[in-house]
C-alpha cells in the first residue's frame, strides 16, 4: 500500500498519462467514473440522500484525515469550504511534481458530477497554489457566490495575503463540470 502523499504524485502522473493516451476526454471520464462513481461512492450516497448534512458528514472527517488546513461554513442555503492549505497540491508543489496541466481540476471532475446528480451547483475558485474555495447551493437557488468574508468571515481564503498571485485563477460559476471554468 502506498502512503497518502505518494498517492498524490501517482495520481497526478496518472492524469497526465491518461491525457497522453486518450486526451482530455479520457481524463474527465476517469475523474467521473473512477473517483465519483467508484472511489467516492460513499460521498455520493451521503450527499445525494442528505444534502448539506451529508456534505458535513463527508467533508468534516475527510478534510481532517487528509490534514487539510480548511474551514467549513454551513447555512440553510449554502455549504462552503475555504481551503487554506490543500495537502495534496501542497505535496506536489513542495516536491516539484508538475506532470498534469491542472491537477486542481480533478476535484471539480468528480465533485461536479456528484453535485449535479444530487441537485446542487458549485461556485469555486482555485489559485493553483493549494488554496481554493467552494460554495454549493441547490440548483434552484439563484444566489450568486458570497462576497469575500460574507459567509465565512475571517476564515475566507480570499482574504489571505497572497490569495491573488501570478498564477492563473480558475473560476467556476454555478458549475457541475470540470470544463465549466474561466481562467484569468
Amino acid at each position: 500500500m502506498i502512503g497518502c502523499y505518494d498517492f498524490c504524485g501517482h495520481y497526478e502522473w496518472t492524469f497526465e498519462w491518461l491525457r497522453q493516451v486518450g486526451g482530455h476526454e479520457l481524463v474527465t471520464a476517469y475523474w467521473d467514473e473512477a473517483i465519483n462513481r467508484d472511489a467516492q461512492i460513499h460521498a455520493n450516497e451521503l450527499i445525494t440522500s442528505k444534502g448539506f448534512e451529508g456534505m458535513k458528514e463527508y467533508w468534516g472527517p475527510t478534510l481532517a484525515d487528509e490534514g487539510a488546513v480548511s474551514h467549513r461554513t454551513v447555512t440553510d442555503t449554502a455549504f462552503r469550504i475555504d481551503m487554506h492549505e490543500c495537502p495534496s497540491k501542497g505535496f506536489l508543489l513542495r516536491n516539484g511534481l508538475d506532470q498534469y496541466a491542472d491537477y486542481c481540476d480533478h476535484c471539480m471532475g468528480w465533485i461536479g458530477p456528484m453535485m449535479k446528480q444530487a441537485g446542487f451547483v458549485i461556485d469555486h475558485q482555485h489559485n493553483h497554489c493549494g488554496q481554493c474555495w467552494w460554495e454549493m447551493r441547490r440548483k434552484e437557488d439563484p444566489a450568486p457566490p458570497s462576497a469575500p468574508g460574507e459567509l465565512s468571515g475571517a476564515e475566507d481564503v480570499r482574504l489571505r495575503p497572497g490569495w491573488l498571485r501570478d498564477a492563473p485563477m480558475d473560476t467556476y460559476q454555478r458549475a457541475t463540470e470540470p470544463d465549466d471554468k474561466t481562467t484569468a
